[in-house]
């Protein structure tokens, strides 16, 4: 799953309180499971050259 914090899980927040919480209006996270880190730098580049 890719997420925008600022957008979603902190929009809640002021732009200050973001900035204290480690959460910058350019961030995104991204959340994966139980593979190995070949796998998942294979699909992300994979996804970024669709």
């Amino acid at each position: 799953m890719i997420i925008h914090p600022a957008s979603t899980t902190h929009q809640q927040l002021t732009e200050e309180e973001q900035i204290k919480a480690g959460v910058s209006p350019e961030m995104i996270r991204l959340s994966v499971g139980i593979e190995t880190i070949d796998d998942i730098l294979y699909d992300l580049d994979q996804a970024l050259k669709a």
